[in-house]
Order: C-alpha cells, then structure tokens, then sequence
C-alpha cells in the first residue's frame, strides 16, 4: 500500500499548522454522548475505564452492529476531548459500535499503581482489544489520535501477524519517532502546548505522591521545564526505563511499522506543530504491503478542520478507510 494522495483542504481562513491544531480544541463542541461506562481490571492489578456507543446498547453484540472501533487518545486526553466524541459520533452514525478508552490516570479516578500510561504502553491496549472480543466482537478495528496513535501502531508492529485478525487500523498525528518528536515540541514556538501538558502532568505527580509517599516524589517537578524533562524525571523512572532517551527508542513504533500486517492508514500533516521530519516515514511506507501513509499539506495535530457537515474530514477519511477494510 503506497504513500497515497490527500484530499484534505482546510477552511480558508484557517492557515498554518498552530491555528488548525488549536481551532478543535476552542472551538468545536461535539453533541454526543457514550452509552455507558465500564470498568475492567488489568492484569498488574490496576484498572481502565472504557465507554461504549453504539446504533444500540453495548451490552453485548450488537447484531445490527457487529463490528466495533477502538479509540485511544492522545497525551493528557481522554474519551471527552472533541477528537475522540467526533470520531465516536461519525463510527456510531454510520453503524459502528465504539469503545473508546481513557488511558491510566486520565478518566474520573487516578489509577491504582504509582506506574503512568505512556506512549509505548501497548499491554494496557492488549487488555482492551482482549475485553472487546470477550463480548462477542470479532471485526475489531483500531483508531488512534497522537500518543494513541503511537500506541495503536507500536501495538500491532509488536504483534504482527498475530494482530491479522484485526481489520483495520487508522492513526492521526502520530510521533513514530519519539526521540525527535520531543526535540520539535520544545521548540520555543510549541512553549505554550508544553505549559498547558505539563501544567495537567504535574498536578498527576502530586496526585499520585500522596497515594504513594516514598515511592512518588514531588522533588524533580522544580526542574522540569520540558516535556522531555518530564519524561526524564517520571515517565522514565516509574515505567521502568533508566532515562527518557531509552523511553523514547523502546517505546517508538517508528521500528516496528515493516511488522504490522493489517491494513493501517497513517495520517500525518505536513504542517503539524508537533512532528519533526522524522515522523514522517516515507521510506517505509513506500511498498509496504500493509501501512499507507498520507500526508496532507495542511492540518496541523489532530487538527483536519471541516465544515462539510457535523464530521472533520478525519473522521470520513477513518470512517472510509475501516469500512472498506470490514466489506461494508
């Protein structure tokens, strides 16, 4: 599947790559609830909140609706950010059912365990995409946004043929290289995305120094001035890698994309305030069998303004891609 033509043009009067990732955020409202909420244990001893929504109830297979999507958010998101209510709303309307879930410590309650989500987290994904077959689910569909992207991507990158009874996978914004990635965002015209993620980032620490006196500490936060420093001081530490440098090269899905075996689409604008050059990756895209990567001029980070009805054009480019993938 090679590198593919887009078709994406944003509104005219939204130019540049900060003004079309910021747009969504301040001013799009997406009228749409989840059905329910569940709660599932994780195997370490932790939990993980998923909300579905569907042409109808959740509570099992929908036999009007048997094919389901994951979402994953991105960075300090969750199921209510517009991104993930948008890709919800235009799955369920046109038939999906969706599971969308919050990373650890990003729904209502803080996790359990002092260890954070993270961008190379991909057991907490296995959980999910295990809880949804249980119930009867067997065209299973992935869908992520940024860090979920990066997730969703490492995730069947580490399973490879084994994830081939997926159908289909679609990833908006993705950092494939961690790495340099971290090295874009802290440039000094990114410095107020980094203020408002590590404004919500610390506040976690200190939720979580409280539940775990001796093992979580508020000292470092004093230093942290990047995301990378968070990373280096937290992320790292709690999850088990000595430094953020080698977070960064375990958990990017950039080596991992030659493995995946299901149909993927990713889609990473040209213009994307987050993203170096090397998350962009042409060469391994061009002849893969299975991943196709579109790169739209404009965009911004899991931007893809539209005002061509309720959906962004992300959401009938995901939407697209799945459904030919499932037959329908």
């Amino acid at each position: 599947m090679p590198v593919v033509d887009s078709t994406y043009t944003p509104p005219p009067f939204l130019s540049g790559g900060h003004l079309q990732t910021l747009f969504p955020s301040v001013a799009r409202r997406v009228d749409f609830a989840y059905d329910r909420r569940e709660r599932i244990e994780t195997p370490d001893g932790d939990f993980l909140e998923l909300h579905w929504a569907g042409p109808r109830s959740p509570e099992g297979p929908n036999r009007n609706s048997e094919r389901v999507a994951v979402l994953t958010h991105g960075l300090e998101g969750s199921v209510d950010r517009q991104y993930m209510r948008g890709m919800a709303r235009a799955l369920v309307r046109r038939g999906w059912t969706v599971c969308a879930w919050n990373l650890r410590g990003c729904g209502e309650a803080m996790n359990r365990r002092p260890i954070t989500y993270h961008s190379g987290k991909t057991g907490d994904l296995a959980t999910v995409v295990r809880h949804v077959r249980g119930r009867g689910y067997d065209d299973v569909s992935l869908v992520g946004f940024s860090l979920g992207g990066n997730l969703t991507l490492k995730y069947l990158g580490e399973r490879g043929a084994r994830a081939a009874d997926l159908r289909g996978a679609v990833a908006f914004s993705v950092p494939v290289d961690l790495e340099a990635a971290s090295h874009r965002i802290a440039h000094w015209t990114n410095r107020h995305y980094t203020a408002y993620f590590l404004r919500s980032l610390r506040e976690k620490i200190r939720v979580k120094a409280d539940q775990h006196p001796g093992v979580v500490r508020t000292d470092a936060l004093a230093h942290v001035r990047t995301l990378r420093d968070f990373d280096d001081a937290y992320t790292a530490p709690l999850n088990g890698f000595r430094t953020a440098d080698t977070y960064y090269r375990r958990a990017s899905s950039k080596p991992l994309l030659s493995e995946i075996a299901v149909p993927t689409l990713l889609v990473n604008a040209a213009n994307d305030p987050f993203l170096a050059d090397a998350c962009y990756p042409w060469a391994a895209a061009r002849g893969h069998r299975h991943v196709s990567l579109e790169v739209p001029a404009s965009g911004g980070h899991v931007g893809f303004v539209s005002f061509r009805g309720e959906a962004y054009w992300s959401e009938r480019r995901a939407a697209s891609f799945l459904a030919a993938q499932s037959g329908a």
